[in-house]
């Protein structure tokens, strides 16, 4: 049998040279596991079809359980498509080829498998050798049978496709294991910084680790659209998998059995019949006029063909009329992840259940450590000391994160669950989980809306509150800190996001062309949303998820374009697939590398929080960040020195001045319970603010403070630009020579406050 000469895609095998992924079979071989027919009315099905072509030996391995009803001499008309491409076209005759079995082709069943081969080596030389090394090869072999004797003679009777493989993916599990450990470690190292007094650092690397992290999400949703996907989007899709809750470990698999028919599920079992049954993972259609019959046969539901059937679950998965399966969308995902598509849901809601148990145990035994350094003098007393005390209302925080970070997937895999009802007590779990995590984050986002609210009535700045009183920071802190002060409120916009988009995905998996037309708008209007608000902290992190945005609207095109809608030529949808997986391995190489490099200098700087930039939203004025603490402590030592004494005096003595509506951004009013004035207070006051002064003349303050000197002899002043006050002179200008303190009869009133909390401004 001698093939004729092939033109390779050379479009693509530049592309091919530069992106090869690591081998994963150390031999090259050509594999199909299923065979589709391609008209209605085929008298050839199978439904069980594995076929390996080895190319060191030159043969074929056949094993196949099929029907055929075709009796005489046939020809087979054989086409080769890759990428769209017809790429080799040519017929065999089956007596020629002394294949036996089918010279002539006798009605009934085909159970034996049986080998073909050795074939010539000229014959083989036509099948480039890019064909055994380029990941998830879209390659199909189109086999139309035509009688050549008898009264069907000259007629096609059947029509048969197979989808090739060379066992080459990008699915790999290196890539699943290395992107889920720098999301980790980059989580740790924001929790480490923030513990140290490091805000702003910490502060930066957790936005950017969530935006990342979304963008895999972003990844993991396109995989699980029933659009029908070329092999590499597939594959590279699978990669990001386990953002979704979707990881396969063989014990959890048997209890979520166990689990479904206790509760008077039926359970799938189609990993337990792959040696009797094909399924086939719905790939691109090549809007062929001859698929469109079989097209309709595989979407509706057959009625029982085989005894085994039944096992698999009414509502399980879509069966062929010829007895094989196949699988599309949220079931693809989850058979090329091995797991059974009736546990799917259970898996997910598993995997947050056990990351939010791993959790409380980590802090519980940071806890425990921090404790136990501190007693036997290994650390610092002052170290982690915020989280020593308020360690509670931080393990709340930490478990409000994780809710909102496993939010998409369990929208998603919940609503899904509603239209499988794979057992009454997932249904439960599901409205459970759906509702209580849609109310908590409902619930957190009001509360920062109503305390920001608060917070600008007060003190006409949303930040003070917001980034001044830790138990809020620490609690509700993952909400906005992100963000911008005054785009607080982005936080309901970001959950509505996620909720429509999870709807699309979860409850239009009989429409891919619905699903791809609402993420164009939804991307679309999260792209422009993102770059009108810009409501991101800084200009870096607006950058960062700018580009995040656009490209997930870039991929929504692309995936409308796997829809088909437009009668593309096959050869471009294939292209655009490898265009998909470059581009977005090449920008996830990108962030993942930038969070590499930026989170290791930061763990290794003395003071990571100089790396960036204040915001201008003014929450380093009310941080308790490291670096405001270390100047606050040298202040404080200078005051000492010039009282005298060496003690330095307690910021934290007005606590009511944080939110008393008769303080004016931790000052305190003349006649209000938050004043003191005692002349001992005063003294001790005036001796602060004058070292204060000294140290600050002529420099503004944070939140529109500025030093001025009175003419007369006064002193120095300090002047609130909002609302005109003036405080008192420095008591150290107007004393004597030998530096005593002045008497006074009716002392000014005093400065109070938090040095990081004094905002100076607001009324």
């Amino acid at each position: 049998m001698r093939l004729p000469s092939l033109n390779p895609l050379f479009a693509i095998s530049t592309l091919a040279t530069l992106l090869l992924p690591v081998v994963v079979t150390a031999e090259s071989v050509l594999r199909s596991s299923s065979l589709a027919a391609c008209q209605a009315s085929s008298g050839f099905t199978a439904s069980l079809f594995d076929v390996v072509f080895t190319p060191n030996n030159r043969t074929v391995a056949i094993d196949l359980l099929a029907t055929s009803s075709i009796e005489g001499y046939v020809l087979f008309d054989i086409t080769i498509i890759a990428y769209g491409y017809k790429a080799i076209q040519t017929t065999v005759d089956p007596c020629e080829a002394k294949i036996m079995g089918l010279c002539p082709m006798v009605s009934g069943k085909m159970t034996h498998p049986f080998n073909l081969g050795p074939f010539d080596k000229e014959a083989l030389d036509v099948i480039p050798g890019i064909a055994y090394t380029f990941p998830d090869l879209d390659a199909t072999v189109r086999v139309y049978i035509n009688m050549t004797s008898g009264e069907n003679k000259g007629q096609t009777i059947a029509c048969l496709e197979a989808d090739v493989s060379n066992g080459k993916t990008v699915d790999l599990i290196g890539v699943k294991w290395a992107a889920a450990a720098v999301i980790l470690v980059a989580f740790i190292a924001s929790a480490i910084v923030a513990g140290l007094g490091f805000t702003n650092a910490a502060s930066h690397i957790a936005a950017n680790t969530l935006a990342l992290l979304a963008y895999f999400q972003s990844q993991a949703m396109i995989g699980l659209c029933s659009v029908s996907l070329p092999p590499v989007v597939q594959s590279w899709t699978q990669d990001f998998q386990w953002t979704m809750g979707i990881i396969r470990v063989g014990f959890i698999q048997t209890i979520l059995t166990w689990y479904q028919r206790s509760t008077g599920g039926t359970a799938s079992v189609i990993f337990d019949t792959l040696s009797i049954v094909s399924v086939q993972v719905e790939k691109m259609k090549r809007s062929l006029p001859v698929l469109e019959p079989a097209v309709q046969a595989i979407q509706k539901r057959a009625t029982d063909i085989a005894h085994h059937a039944s096992t698999l679950g009414k509502r399980s998965y879509e069966k062929t009329e010829w007895g094989s399966y196949i699988v599309y969308g949220i079931q693809r995902v989850a058979f090329r992840a091995r797991i059974e598509t009736t546990n799917l849901f259970l898996t997910g809601i598993t995997f947050f259940y056990i990351l939010c148990l791993v959790l409380v145990i980590l802090v519980l035994l940071f806890k425990v450590g921090v404790e136990l350094a501190v007693r036997l003098k290994i650390s610092k007393g002052d170290r982690f000391s915020e989280f020593r005390t308020g360690w509670l209302t931080t393990l709340k925080g930490i478990l409000f994160r994780l809710t909102l970070v496993c939010f998409p997937p369990v929208v998603i895999l919940c609503l899904w669950e509603f239209t499988q009802v794979d057992s009454p007590g997932a249904v439960v779990l599901a409205v459970f989980f759906l509702f209580s995590m849609l109310g908590a984050l409902s619930y957190a986002a009001f509360k920062i809306i109503q305390i920001a609210r608060r917070s600008v009535a007060l003190h006409r700045n949303p930040a003070y509150i917001l980034f001044s009183e830790p138990r809020v920071l620490n609690k509700w802190g993952f909400l906005y800190v992100q963000y911008r002060a005054s785009a607080y409120y982005f936080i309901v916009p970001t959950l509505v996001y996620i909720l429509v988009k999870g709807m699309f995905i979860a409850l239009a998996q009989r429409s891919g062309v619905v699903q791809a037309v609402a993420l164009i708008i939804i991307e679309a209007a999260a792209l422009i949303t993102v770059s009108v608000i810009r409501p991101f902290m800084d200009k870096s992190t607006n950058s960062f998820n700018i580009a995040i945005c656009s490209l997930n609207f870039v991929n929504a095109i692309f995936l409308f374009v796997f829809t088909d809608v437009f009668g593309l030529p096959g050869l471009v949808i294939g292209v655009v697939g490898v265009v998909l997986w470059i581009a977005n391995a090449a920008f996830s190489l990108i962030l993942l590398l930038m969070l590499i490099i930026t989170t290791g200098i930061i763990l290794f700087h003395n003071n990571p929080d100089t790396r960036y930039q204040f915001m201008n939203d003014d929450r380093t004025s009310f941080i308790k960040s490291q670096t405001h603490i270390a100047t606050t402590s040298e202040l404080d030592a200078l005051a000492a020195t010039a009282r005298g004494t060496g003690k330095t005096i307690d910021l934290d003595d007005d606590e009511s001045a944080r939110s008393s509506p008769a303080n004016v951004g931790g000052l305190p009013r003349p006649g209000t319970a938050g004043s003191n004035t005692s002349p001992n207070r005063y003294s001790l006051k005036s001796v602060r603010d004058s070292a204060r002064n000294s140290v600050r003349s002529s420099m503004i303050a944070p939140g529109g403070v500025y030093m001025s000197e009175k003419p007369g002899g006064q002193g120095h002043h300090l002047r609130n630009q909002a609302s005109g006050s003036v405080r008192a002179p420095s008591p150290l200008t107007a004393s004597g020579s030998d530096g005593s303190l002045p008497k006074t009869s009716s002392p000014p009133k005093p400065q109070g406050g938090n040095q990081w909390q004094r905002g100076a401004g607001y009324d």
